[in-house]
């Protein structure tokens, strides 16, 4: 499920005071919580299926810790590098991870995303919501970035990778590229 926030009515999932500047996306996926969150938190396991469909990423430094950055380049399908940048603002482990995310350390248009990771009987429920900083920034991120498809891709490469974790079909082939 993914809600884009009209600034009118809010939809489920959105804050009131934010809504015209976030996008969420929720995915439940067909494994524990802490597998899904030690996926969401260790290099090895982001390189193999962090970014949309097609991307690749390169991990430069990771230090997963409040005050800690990932610094790495997702690799487009058209040859395109992209610098990111993201904070780790807040860790409750298996709960929740707060974090900003933008091209670089100092971006002005970083984005804050709060992930929260919810059992479901053996299943677990990722819910991410995204904030921009401007309606304008948000609008941009989903119409010309397509945020909402890349967001919904990158949940979809997650629950894909654990799965095949639970059933024992993958292991992590390098610990910074995908």
């Amino acid at each position: 499920m993914t809600t884009i926030g009209s600034g009118g009515e809010v939809g489920k999932g959105t804050n009131g005071a934010t809504a015209d500047r976030e996008i969420v996306i929720t995915r439940t996926i067909n494994a524990p919580r802490e597998l899904v969150f030690e996926a969401f938190t260790e290099v090895r396991h982001l390189a193999q299926w962090w970014g949309p469909d097609g991307f690749s990423t390169t991990t430069r430094s990771f230090d997963f810790r409040p005050g800690g950055a990932w610094d790495f380049v997702m690799h487009g399908p058209d040859g395109t590098d992209h610098q990111e940048w993201i904070t780790w603002r807040e860790i409750v482990r298996p709960e929740r991870i707060t974090m900003l995310h933008g091209s670089s350390r100092d971006d002005p248009d970083a984005f804050e995303s709060d992930l929260s990771f919810a059992a479901v009987g053996d299943e677990t429920r990722v819910v991410m919501r995204t904030v921009f900083p401007t309606k304008e920034l948000r609008d941009i991120a989903a119409e010309k970035y397509r945020a909402v498809e890349g967001g919904e891709q990158t949940l979809g490469n997650l629950a894909s990778y654990v799965v095949r974790l639970v059933r024992g079909d993958d292991r992590p082939d390098s610990p910074t590229t995908r």
